[in-house]
């Protein structure tokens, strides 16, 4: 792996126009977290953004008010999705947006697609008879509804409830017995239970028990010897193979390497044939390929093969996945815009953000995995304390991960001039780059793990 140390100071980011309607402060991309399914599958991210939508378009507001609110709260939300990257973030899978009544009220609400977004009701939404009607009215054009961070039934969830698909319960403050029965009456109403809050894998049994079908949360990325991931037949090969590429190997070394290991050859050849990598013509063999690939790119692939399921998952539908990739190229990105960057810093940005979460996939301490790596010093300490350079941009993206905005305001400080809202871009801008990940030269032949 890279050795060479990267300073603790923060580089100045080089000198770039500032984004056309990125006002100081104000964060325009959203922060995206994942929904999974029962087998821990990707099937949703939600959207979070940092301010609310302008307006509530209040039904005791005038007319002019109301109109005025819904127009703005539809702006603002056309700009959000509009924003560059935002839909590819989204990998093809739905997004979960939460509305107010302003956006629900706008005329033009038929420019966001009901087969994209599902929209998120807060629990203290006024309902009256006017919004009764818009829902109804909605339902009719194939838009869902979501009743969001449900803790405890009330008289406006009780009217909501007959007009929402879904319900999303934040398993964490309601009691085992109230969520069980609380599960089994809405499962019995035909609506899908969404559990929030699932940051442990005891929180994910506890909700599955309750017969939920979807899971918001981070219990995937989470290091647990009795439920950790499922071993992948080719993972200790690709560890070898890692090893092999750290010390910088021959072709001829790479070659005999990877003709261990004929799944490996496999994506090499893909790699070789696709994207960026291609040389105009059909590579037919393996030091063919490898000369085209390049070990760079092999290198960055086998780190991101190593997160992959042992289930045969498309790597747009691994959560475990998509959120390494995304870190990795959040902090390569970051990492190369600062005017002092080079090759290797860059490089061990990378290498900082994929390694972040191998205790996911060892079930291990993370302290111990990044030992048995034999993971350079600096990327150590950037990932166990947030040290240097690396462990400031680490902690950038966690807490773009978390939409917590305080946070992200308190990192971007020490990575000035960086600012909240080009660090949020910076990470949906990465999080496309992730869910495309097979579409791109570098990363080409990702699309599956093969037993």
């Amino acid at each position: 792996m890279e050795t060479t140390n990267v300073t603790a100071a923060h580089p100045a980011v080089a000198s770039e126009p500032a984004q056309a309607g990125h006002p100081p402060g104000a964060v325009t991309h959203p922060a995206r977290q994942p929904l999974v399914d029962a087998e821990g599958l990707l099937c949703g991210f939600e959207l979070v953004t940092r301010e609310p939508l302008a307006g509530d378009g209040a039904a005791d507001a005038d007319p002019a008010s109301r109109r005025a609110a819904s127009d703005a709260a539809l702006t603002q939300t056309l700009a959000l999705l509009g924003a560059s990257g935002v839909h590819a973030a989204l990998g093809g899978h739905r997004g979960y947006l939460s509305v107010n009544r302003a956006l629900l009220m706008a005329d033009d609400l038929a420019r966001i697609s009901p087969e994209r977004y599902f929209f998120q009701l807060p629990p203290d939404i006024a309902i009256d008879g006017e919004l009764t009607a818009r829902l109804v009215a909605l339902h009719g054009k194939r838009y869902r509804f979501v009743l969001d961070r449900v803790s405890a039934p009330d008289a406006t969830f009780a009217k909501l409830l007959p007009y929402v698909y879904a319900v999303k319960i934040d398993v964490a403050k309601v009691a085992p017995d109230l969520l069980a029965k609380l599960a089994d009456a809405l499962k019995s109403a035909g609506k899908i239970l969404i559990a929030l809050g699932v940051d442990s894998h005891e929180t994910f049994e506890r909700a599955k028990a309750a017969r939920f079908d979807v899971f918001q949360g981070y219990f995937f990325a989470r290091a647990d010897r009795q439920a950790s991931r499922r071993a992948s037949a080719p993972r200790q090969a690709l560890l070898n193979l890692l090893r092999l590429l750290s010390a910088d190997p021959s072709v001829a070394q790479l070659e005999a390497e990877l003709k261990l290991n004929p799944v490996l050859v496999m994506h090499i050849m893909r790699l070789a044939n696709s994207g960026e990598a291609s040389i105009g013509r059909k590579v037919a063999t393996l030091r063919d390929a490898i000369n085209a690939t390049g070990t760079n790119r092999i290198a960055r692939w086998t780190q991101l093969l190593l997160y992959a399921d042992g289930r045969k998952v498309r790597l747009e539908d691994d959560p475990l996945v998509q959120l390494a990739a995304t870190r990795a190229r959040f902090m390569e990105m970051a990492a190369a815009r600062l005017t002092q960057a080079n090759r290797k810093v860059v490089d061990a940005a990378f290498l900082t953000g994929v390694f972040s979460l191998v205790d996911a996939v060892f079930g291990d301490t993370l302290e111990a995995t990044l030992d048995a790596l034999m993971l350079a010093g600096h990327i150590r300490a950037a990932i166990l304390r947030h040290e240097g350079l690396l462990g400031t941009l680490l902690a950038a993206v966690q807490a773009l991960e978390r939409a917590d905005w305080a946070a992200l305001e308190q990192v971007s400080e020490a990575l000035a001039p960086f600012t909240p809202p080009e660090l949020a871009e910076l990470a949906i801008a990465s999080a496309a780059w992730a869910s495309a990940a097979d579409q791109h030269g570098d990363n080409a032949g990702l699309e599956r793990v093969q037993e």
